[in-house]
């Protein structure tokens, strides 16, 4: 009992020592920093274009006169490939990548092997087993016995096949759409790559670092936070 209580009393004295900046205080250091609007476009339209609002991008770009870093025109090529593989099209999805640009396929082993396994899976989810099977041993095995992480992969796909009831299937998330998913979202970045563009949207990661930086100043000082991100709003220390 006495040493949680010299830990609360610790944690008071802690609590205590803290700097306390108040609204106004706050307000004028955010107002003494100075960010050019054009700095604020380039990052609203590195957003559109990375994450494939092509049409918003083109209406950003008339409004505000921001040009894109990338033609236009490939996010919508792009967003077609990436659609394809959250539809389970993806023999489809393979064939615009390479009208796209082969070389993406061709330099990216793994890409190319997720494609494949993402084709497997939906031949297994639509019940065509000896396809499945005789896919996996033409198209992935060989693949497999050159790389190890390759073949543990295939390995936990054809399990698929042992279960008739794949909700007791311990490999069973690989038939929910988060996989078509994750790898559509590996192809939209090897894409991007190809076209010299981050395959991350910057937005993101900068509001990453701001709560990264909130949580460092909490435990220096007393300050409005932003809690909720969307608004921007701050709201007052709590003292």
């Amino acid at each position: 009992m006495v040493l949680f209580d010299h830990h609360i009393e610790l944690i008071c004295v802690k609590a205590a020592s803290k700097k306390v900046i108040t609204r106004d205080e706050w307000e004028k250091k955010l107002n003494d920093v100075k960010i050019r609007k054009e700095d604020m476009n380039k990052l609203v339209m590195n957003f559109l274009v990375t994450e494939g609002f092509v049409e918003a991008a083109e209406k950003f770009r008339k409004e505000s006169g921001t040009e894109p870093d990338i033609d236009l025109a490939t996010i919508t090529d792009r967003m077609a490939v990436k659609k394809a593989v959250q539809s389970g099209n993806v023999e489809d999805a393979i064939e615009k990548v390479n009208d796209l640009n082969p070389e993406i396929l061709d330099t990216n082993p793994q890409l190319y092997f997720h494609l494949q396994q993402q084709r497997l899976i939906e031949l297994i989810r639509n019940g065509k087993i000896e396809e499945a099977l005789e896919f996996a041993q033409e198209e992935l095995a060989p693949r497999g016995e050159e790389n190890q992480s390759f073949l543990e992969d295939l390995e936990r796909t054809v399990a698929l096949l042992a279960f008739e009831d794949v909700s007791n299937c311990p490999v069973g998330e690989l038939l929910d759409i988060s996989q078509r998913l994750k790898t559509a979202s590996e192809v939209n970045a090897a894409i991007l790559t190809s076209q010299s563009h981050e395959k991350d949207p910057k937005l993101p990661s900068l509001l990453k670092m701001l709560i990264w930086a909130q949580n460092q100043l909490d435990e220096k000082a007393v300050y409005p936070h932003m809690k909720d991100l969307s608004s921007a709003k701050l709201e007052d220390p709590a003292i």
